[in-house]
C-alpha cells in the first residue's frame, strides 16, 4: 500500500500543473453555462471522481438561505444523492452546512470549515485542508486561538480510509466543503491535498457563477414574461378573452421547469389553461385583485415534484413573479373597465344630447300645433251640437273629434317630454297608486288574455311625486308590456324599498327586445310597432317623467323571453318641499 500511495503521489507531482490547470478550466467552464443545481453537480462530480480516480465525492455547502449536501459514487451506474441540511450556527453568526451529528466525520467537517486546528499539524496543509491516508487510525485535534474550541480527538471510522476535506468559498459569504473518499489505504496524500484545496477554490467560482447565470437566467425568462403580458395587452382590438388565452401560454416558460409546468387562469368563474385535465399536484397561485376585489387567480402546477435539488417545490421568484402577473392581469381588467366605463358615459352624453335637441324641437311643434288643434276641437264642438247636421255630417264630426283628441294626446306626450308641463308633486304611496292604474285596465287583461301579477310592499314608504305623472310611468309601462305579449302572458308588477329609494318593476313574458332595440326605446318616436300603431313617445315619456323625479330605470331583456323594467324613485330628504301644500 505504501508503494500505491508513492506512485500515486510521484505521477500526482508529475503531471500537477497541466493536471490543475485542465481540471480547473472543466470545472470553471461547466459553471458558465448556468445549469440546473442538479445537472451542474453530476457533471462536477464525474470531472473529480475522473481526474482523482477516489470512490465518492461529496460537497456540502451553503446556498444563500438553506444548506445542502451532494454525493456521487465511482461506477457505471454513478450513484447520486442528494439533501437538505438544518446547518449549525456559527460563533461569527454564519451558519455552516453540517448536521448536528455527533459523529467523528460530522465534528471534524465542523472545525475544518472553522479553521479550528493546531497549527502545523501533520494532516492539515497551511490553507487547512485535511487529509490523511488512514482514516480508522487517525486522531486529529482541534484547537482554537480564542479558547472556545477545546482540544478533541477524532477517531475517523467508516469505509473509507483515505480523505480530503478542502473548505472554499462561494462568493463574499457562503461557504462549502469538497470531500474526495477513496476505500484504498494510503491513498490520499499531502500533494494530492494541496491539489485539490486550489481545485476546491475555482469550484466554489463555478459554483457561483453557476448560480448567478442560472438566477439571470431565471430572471431573464421572468422579464420575458412579463413583456410578453405588456405586449398583449396593448393590442388594439383584442377582447380580454384573447388577452388571458395568451398570458396563460406565457406562464410555463417563465418556471423554472417549463416542460412539467401547467398554467391556469381563472377569471369571474372562467378558466384558461394550457392543459386541460385534472389539476396538477403541485401549485403556487396568486390572487386577482380588481378595485379591491377578488376577481380569481393566476396558477401555475407542476406535474411532479422537484425536491431533489431545491429546498422547496417553487423558487421564491416565481411566487414574486405570479403576484407581479396577477397585478398585471388586475391593471388589465381595471383598464377595461375604465375604458367600457368612457364609452357608457359617453354614449350617455351622445344620448343626452340627442334627447336635448328632440326635446326642444318636441316642445316648438307642440306649442305651435297647441293653439290650432284647440280651435279644430272647438269648431268640431260646436258642429256637434247643430241640429241640422246630416248623419253622414254628425259621423264626419265625430271623426273629426276622436282625431283631434288624439292629436291633443300626441302634443301632450311632446309637452311631458320636454318638461314643459307643470309639475305638482304631493306626498303618495307607489303601491297604491299602481293598485289604481292596474284597476283601470283589468278588462284589457281579460280582453288580452294576460295574467296579472300584482306582488305590492304593504309597507312602501311615501315619495314626493306628482300623482299624474306617476300615474303615467305605470300605465305608459303595463300598456307597453301588454303589447309586447300579443298572445297572452304573464305580467307581474312589484313594489319594493330600500332606505334609499322606492322601486316599481313591471316584468313579462312576451317577445323581449335585442339589444340594438333595447338601446333605443327611450328615444322619441322610435317604434317597433307597425304605423298607425304607436307614437314611440311611451316610454320617452317615463324616462322624462322619472328622470325628472330624480330617478332612473333600468331594462333587462332576452328575445323570446320577455322584458324587465325596473323605476326607482329616491326617498324624499327632510328638506324636500311640498309644492302643493296639500299635505301639509
Amino acid at each position: 500500500m505504501a508503494d500505491v500511495a508513492k506512485t500515486k503521489r510521484a505521477a500526482t507531482a508529475a503531471l500537477l500543473i497541466d493536471d490543475y490547470y485542465e481540471l480547473s478550466h472543466r470545472i470553471l467552464r461547466l459553471g458558465n453555462r448556468g445549469l440546473p443545481r442538479g445537472e451542474f453537480l453530476r457533471e462536477a462530480f464525474a470531472l473529480l471522481i475522473e481526474a482523482s480516480g477516489c470512490d465518492a465525492v461529496e460537497f456540502r455547502l451553503r446556498d444563500g438561505d438553506f444548506c445542502y449536501y451532494a454525493e456521487m459514487t465511482a461506477g457505471p451506474a454513478g450513484n447520486f444523492r442528494f439533501g437538505i441540511i438544518e446547518g449549525i450556527a456559527h460563533e461569527d453568526g454564519n451558519v455552516l452546512p453540517c448536521a448536528a451529528d455527533d459523529t467523528p466525520t460530522e465534528r471534524l467537517c465542523r472545525d475544518v470549515m472553522r479553521g479550528a486546528f493546531e497549527a502545523g499539524h501533520p494532516y492539515f496543509t497551511e490553507k487547512g485542508t485535511f487529509w490523511t491516508g488512514s482514516a480508522g487510525e487517525t486522531s486529529v485535534k482541534a484547537s482554537s486561538a480564542n479558547g472556545k474550541i477545546p482540544a478533541t480527538p477524532y477517531p475517523l471510522d467508516g469505509d473509507y480510509k483515505s480523505l480530503i476535506v478542502a473548505p472554499f468559498a462561494v462568493g463574499e459569504e457562503d461557504v462549502g466543503l469538497l470531500l474526495l473518499k477513496s476505500r484504498q489505504k494510503n491513498y490520499f496524500g499531502r500533494t494530492e491535498a494541496e491539489f485539490f484545496e486550489g481545485v476546491a477554490q475555482n469550484a466554489g467560482v463555478a459554483i457561483a457563477d453557476r448560480r448567478t447565470r442560472w438566477r439571470l437566467g431565471e430572471r431573464v425568462k421572468e422579464m420575458t414574461c412579463l413583456y410578453g403580458i405588456a405586449e398583449v395587452a396593448s393590442r388594439p382590438g383584442i377582447s380580454a378573452a384573447e388577452v388571458f388565452r395568451e398570458i396563460v401560454r406565457l406562464l410555463p416558460p417563465a418556471m423554472q421547469y417549463p416542460d412539467i409546468t401547467v398554467g391556469k387562469i381563472v377569471i369571474d368563474g372562467f378558466v384558461y389553461t394550457t392543459e386541460e385535465g385534472e389539476d396538477a399536484p403541485y401549485k403556487l397561485s396568486s390572487e386577482i385583485v380588481v378595485n379591491n376585489e377578488n376577481r380569481g387567480i393566476v396558477e401555475v402546477q407542476y406535474k411532479e415534484a422537484k425536491l431533489d435539488y431545491e429546498p422547496g417545490i417553487f423558487l421564491r421568484e416565481e411566487q414574486s413573479l405570479l403576484d407581479a402577473i396577477a397585478r398585471q392581469i388586475g391593471l388589465i381588467l381595471e383598464n377595461r373597465q375604465a375604458e367600457e366605463e368612457r364609452a357608457r358615459l359617453q354614449e350617455q352624453l351622445r344620448h343626452a344630447d340627442r334627447l336635448a335637441t328632440i326635446g326642444q324641437l318636441a316642445a316648438g311643434v307642440a306649442h305651435e300645433l297647441n293653439e290650432p288643434l284647440a280651435s279644430v276641437l272647438s269648431f268640431a264642438e260646436l258642429l256637434q251640437d247643430d241640429a241640422s247636421l246630416s248623419s253622414q255630417g254628425a259621423e264626419d264630426v265625430e271623426k273629426i273629434l276622436t282625431a283631434s283628441l288624439h292629436a291633443r294626446e300626441v302634443v301632450w306626450k311632446l309637452l311631458f317630454f320636454a318638461r314643459e308641463v307643470p309639475t305638482i308633486k304631493k306626498h303618495v304611496n307607489l303601491s297604491d297608486s299602481v293598485e289604481e292604474a292596474i284597476s283601470l285596465l283589468g278588462s284589457r287583461f281579460d280582453k288580452e288574455n294576460i295574467e296579472c301579477v300584482l306582488a305590492l310592499s304593504p309597507k312602501t314608504p311615501e315619495i314626493v311625486a306628482d300623482p299624474a305623472q306617476l300615474h303615467q310611468i305605470i300605465v305608459n309601462l303595463v300598456v307597453n308590456a301588454i303589447q309586447a305579449m300579443p298572445d297572452g302572458g304573464k305580467l307581474t308588477v312589484r313594489t319594493a324599498a330600500d332606505e334609499e329609494s322606492v322601486f316599481l318593476t313591471v316584468a313579462d313574458t312576451g317577445v323581449g327586445m335585442s339589444e340594438e332595440v333595447k338601446k333605443n326605446i327611450f328615444l322619441p318616436f322610435f317604434t317597433t310597432k307597425e304605423v298607425g300603431q304607436g307614437t314611440g313617445l311611451g316610454l320617452p315619456v317615463v324616462h322624462g317623467i322619472v328622470t325628472a323625479h330624480g330617478g332612473s330605470i333600468a331594462v333587462e331583456s332576452v328575445p323570446g323571453r320577455g322584458s324587465r323594467f325596473q323605476v326607482r324613485i329616491p326617498l324624499p330628504s327632510p328638506t324636500d318641499v311640498n309644492e302643493s301644500g296639500d299635505d301639509g
